[in-house]
């Protein structure tokens, strides 16, 4: 079985989740996934493989699956460097959706996700691009998400996307410094159809932000500028 029921935080970005990598080269400081695959973030972030699918297998498993949401992807970038060359995003989305299967994407590959928007806006039914967006300084950026995409790109991206109707989300998550997301809302919710938002987790630095404080204010400005959005369980909680 290759697509798969994510649990927990992540069952709430995706019901159905498909991996298509091994590794992810972009080296984010914060990423969780390492530590759930027993590997040492240097091992996890040093080199990734196309997942070695048997392909007759997926696509009978895709075929199955129709007319359910696929999340690409979770342990992952879909458009991270490897994507140039093995193109298994580019293979799967049409996959999806011939069989009727709605995609949602997650990346911070930037340019490299253009590949695939002709594909995206001809089914933007089926379609849902989003970028994880953590900061706006590229300083931070590049200290914390060494090899992604820098931001700026990412919201141009996203940009494009929306230009092409093609529906757009952003992933306010993890937050680190709470007034930069703030900005991203102000700065771009005029082209991002939905944000998803939650906490900074992993990384006990993250104590010394006043969540309460920061989820009151985010929701103010989401609703101020007419946003529509979800606020992850984690930080939810604080608006009780």
């Amino acid at each position: 079985m290759y697509i798969y029921q994510p649990k927990g935080k992540a069952g709430e970005y995706g019901e159905y989740a498909l991996n298509l990598y091994d590794g992810c080269t972009h080296g984010c400081k914060y990423c969780y996934v390492p530590a759930i695959r027993y590997k040492t973030p240097q091992e996890y972030h040093s080199k990734a493989m196309a997942r070695k699918f048997n392909l007759a297998g997926l696509k009978n498993e895709i075929s199955t699956h129709a007319g359910k949401p696929l999340f690409l992807c979770f342990t992952c970038d879909p458009y991270q460097p490897i994507n140039d060359t093995e193109k298994l995003t580019s293979r799967i989305i049409p996959l999806c959706h011939k069989n009727n299967i709605p995609v949602t994407i997650l990346t911070k590959g930037g340019k490299r996700s253009g590949v695939d928007f002709p594909v995206l806006a001809k089914n933007p039914q089926l379609s849902n691009y989003g970028s994880t967006l953590t900061f706006l300084n590229e300083s931070d950026s590049l200290e914390w998400e060494p090899d992604a995409a820098l931001p700026n790109e990412r919201i141009s991206m996203l940009k494009k996307a929306h230009e092409m109707g093609i529906p757009t989300w952003a992933s306010l998550e993890p937050v680190i410094d709470p007034a930069q997301s703030i900005e991203i809302i102000k700065a771009c919710h005029g082209f991002i159809d939905v944000f998803k938002v939650g906490r900074w987790n992993h990384d006990q630095r993250s104590n010394l932000i006043d969540w309460k404080d920061f989820a009151k204010r985010t929701v103010e400005i989401l609703e101020s500028v007419g946003a529509k959005y979800y606020i992850k369980n984690d930080l939810k909680k604080f608006l009780d």
